[in-house]
């Protein structure tokens, strides 16, 4: 089996440039996906003959080549309109919803916002009825704060 292996590694190097790009698609980091364009470089090294010592040898090289070139290059043009891109619960700053629990002037209530229910307080100390359009002003942990429109 081993010797199998040593004779076709070209299709070993295959599967890690293949898993690699799978896994890369979960991240969106551009980091594991130099350690694909690593495992094409071994490939060609296989395919060429060279010894595992070798392609391990170049997968590493490369590897290490992309990270510190093709990394960069990629965020940079493909991430470059979203240097603060918030995330989670941030993301809702802004963001309308409706009142589907009443919010009593000094307590909580809840808001649906994209399907889903967050407890939610008035920013004005003032009561909001339920079924009430609200925006989202503010956060605190888990309880944002919240505006009629």
């Amino acid at each position: 089996m081993i010797e199998y292996l040593l004779a076709h590694m070209w299709q070993v190097w295959a599967v890690v440039a293949i898993v690699c790009l799978i896994l890369e698609l979960s991240s969106g980091d551009f980091f594991i996906i130099c350690f694909s364009i690593g495992a094409l470089f071994a490939i060609v090294a296989a395919v060429l003959g060279l010894s595992i010592y070798w392609q391990i040898a170049l997968f590493a090289l490369f590897s290490l080549i992309a990270i510190f070139t093709v990394r960069p290059v990629a965020l940079r043009y493909l991430h470059k309109n979203e240097p603060n891109k918030p995330s989670n619960a941030d993301a809702l700053l802004g963001r309308t919803g409706r009142v589907t629990e009443e919010i009593p002037a000094d307590g909580t209530g809840y808001v649906q916002i994209d399907g889903d229910q967050w407890r939610a307080v008035s920013s004005t100390k003032t009561a909001i009825d339920k079924g009430t359009s609200v925006r989202v002003v503010g956060r605190e942990s888990t309880i944002v704060t919240v505006e009629t429109l």
